[in-house]
């Protein structure tokens, strides 16, 4: 997109009508670097509240506790739990405003655009092709920002999310099927752009603001916990994550500049295998795309595959979350405090889980290698999804939950899974040209000019000016404190 001086200056008059100030990614990566007025000032603004000042809050450093911050939320998994020696740790998405890290994705897409003047948020409407989490997401961002969102998503996906979204204001365009079915998001694009010439798309698969945020604020909560829990002799063994939109396994580039024996392992339904085997299908893991590569994969980083049985993920899911799960899990030995808190693991994040558990069986990881992946969204997004189980599968019973433990927790093995080669990771780049060539318009010459490493490098030496082009538009706007904006329930 090309910048535009008026649009620039309809945002900066937007931000000072609510006296919004925007924060950097410096801040959002080490909120002690948030000016204190606003620190003050956020002691009384709810967690989840549609305030502008929650802008700082798209951060892994919220505290549910205090309502502040504190040090990155992090829940590690024990053998008892997991079954495997190696430490299995997952940052915790629930405690971002939406209750997911993609308000931090959305973020990163927004805002770039908005202090360049390439979005005008008094005129524009912001569209957000998703899955769930990152309509939700960008629905959020754009609601304090005081601008119309339109939220893309499946039909099939949670009622959860379809309730919060109208909640919120925003306009939703309900796709055909569910979470593979990501052409047909890409198809309604399409139809806006040729209808709506106004709107602005913000596609999570495609757009580097997504790749960037995760590189410079999820990697860096990732060394965190790494730094707090790991021992003398311990190893920063790997990333894991489900493919999605391509973002937060932009956090594993940063990992691997920073612990050169890590490893990047990319999660993906085995019902939609399409990187595993450039397979198709649909499946019931909410939030991680398929039947495509995204655009900002950087495939060439990519060390291992592991296709999750969605099957799997929805009886561990179970176990996780339901009374008589929680009994027969204590019974076995995992401690009751951590029991308690598995509900903090929505579905995708069992998936990520079952892969970092293929991870260690295949590299034969033990006590002293940390594992590290992400747990994106709570048990809170799929209630009714348990309900569904409940209602197809009976109720949910101590033996229940030990043929599904034994099965498919504990029985996790290293099937459906993939080493990847030079060769390997050049075919899964190259698979991007059926998908962003052919159907989105981009060229060969810009898809050739992905495999190379240099691109990424220089992509992420773009972050400090990202910084200083948001302090310069604070500056600009003269917001220097914190003001009343849009509360909870005023809408988009």
């Amino acid at each position: 997109m090309t910048p535009n001086p008026q649009k620039r200056q309809n945002a900066m008059a937007r931000c000072r009508e609510r006296r919004i100030v925007i924060p950097t990614l410096a801040q959002q990566r080490d909120p002690a670097l948030i000016p204190a007025e606003i620190r003050r000032a956020l002691s009384s603004v709810d967690m989840q509240a549609t305030d502008p000042l929650n802008l700082f809050r798209i951060t892994w450093h919220n505290d549910p506790a205090t309502g502040g911050f504190g040090p990155v939320t992090a829940l590690e998994l024990p053998s008892s739990l997991t079954g495997v020696p190696a430490r299995i740790v997952g940052l915790v998405g629930k405690h971002f405003p939406t209750g997911a890290h993609k308000v931090g994705a959305a973020f990163g897409c927004l805002v770039p655009r908005l202090v360049s003047g390439e979005f005008d948020p008094t005129t524009q409407k912001a569209v957000w092709p998703s899955t769930g989490n990152y309509c939700r997401g960008g629905a959020f961002d754009s609601a304090l920002l005081g601008c119309q969102a339109v939220a893309i998503l499946p039909e099939e996906m949670s009622q959860e999310r379809f309730r919060w979204l109208e909640s919120i204001g925003a306009e939703i365009i309900a796709t055909p099927g569910c979470e593979s079915n990501v052409k047909e998001i890409f198809d309604a694009c399409w139809e806006i752009r040729r209808t709506q010439p106004q709107s602005v798309i913000f596609n999570q698969f495609e757009e580097w603001g997504n790749y960037l945020w995760h590189f410079g604020v999820t990697a860096p909560a990732a060394e965190e916990v790494f730094a707090r829990l790991a021992g003398p002799k311990d190893r920063f063994a790997g990333w894991v994550s489900a493919t999605g939109s391509g973002g937060t396994l932009a956090a594993g580039d940063r990992l691997k500049q920073r612990f050169p024996g890590c490893r990047i392992t990319v999660a993906e339904a085995l019902q939609c295998p399409t990187l595993l085997c450039n397979g198709f299908g649909g499946h019931r893991i909410e939030g991680i795309g398929d039947k495509h590569v995204p655009w900002i994969h950087n495939t060439r980083n990519s060390d291992l595959l592991t296709a999750i049985d969605d099957e799997a993920a929805m009886r561990v899911f179970r176990l996780f979350c339901e009374p008589a799960g929680h009994a027969w899990l204590r019974t076995q030995g995992v401690p009751a405090e951590l029991v308690a808190q598995l509900p903090l693991l929505g579905i995708s994040c069992v998936c990520n889980l079952l892969s970092a558990i293929k991870t260690a069986r295949y590299y034969e990881l033990d006590e002293h290698d940390l594992l590290l992946t992400c747990f994106t969204d709570s048990a809170d997004l799929y209630r009714t999804r348990l309900e569904e189980m409940t209602t197809a599968l009976g109720p949910y019973v101590e033996l229940t939950a030990a043929r599904d433990a034994e099965r498919y927790l504990w029985g996790a093995t290293t099937d459906h899974l993939r080493e990847l080669s030079f060769q390997d990771r050049k075919a899964l780049h190259n698979l991007k040209y059926f998908t962003w060539v052919e159907q989105q318009g981009r060229t060969v010459e810009e898809l050739n000019a992905l495999w190379s490493p240099s691109f990424w490098t220089d992509l992420q030496a773009q972050l400090p000016e990202w910084d200083r082009q948001i302090e310069a538009f604070n500056a600009e706007t003269g917001v220097r404190g914190p003001g009343s904006g849009v509360r909870e329930g005023a809408g988009a």
